[in-house]
């Protein structure tokens, strides 16, 4: 029952699946308050029509609806290359060498038993029977 579902969880699309929904709820967060906290005001460091804004233009000045956000894009690109990062090096690597490990170490399975090995057998528990029967007689 164990190795059964093992081998389910093992399976690549399984993995994959997992990998996208853990790292997705919980490293996005973290990568998006770094980025946010540490990259952006950096990002933003370099200018802008105003400083308050950070790196991008302001197509019309008396609305603000209107303002490019170069920054933000490049925050955003960060975020995705960290959180792809996060995955491909703590997730999938791993989780590849452990697949590659478990095909190394497969062994052929028991063998099936032969006519000669399953009539002995046979044999052998009848014989116990008839012995055992004679007892309680």
């Amino acid at each position: 029952m164990f190795k059964g579902f093992k081998d389910f969880l093992m399976r690549g699309n399984v993995v994959d699946l997992a990998v996208a929904v853990v790292i997705g709820s919980a490293f996005t967060t973290i990568v998006t308050a770094f980025t946010n906290g540490l990259i952006k005001p950096l990002i933003n460091a370099i200018g802008g029509t105003d400083a308050a804004n950070g790196l991008g233009y302001q197509i019309f000045a008396n609305n603000k609806g209107t303002f490019l956000d170069f920054g933000g894009v490049i925050n955003a690109a960060i975020n995705f290359v960290l959180v792809a990062a996060v995955v491909y090096f703590v997730i999938v690597m791993p989780v590849k060498k452990l697949q590659e490990r478990r095909k190394r170490g497969q062994e052929p399975g028991p063998s099936e038993p032969t006519d000669v090995e399953l009539l002995i057998e046979i044999r052998d528990l009848l014989r116990a029977q008839s012995q055992g029967g004679n007892g309680r007689d």
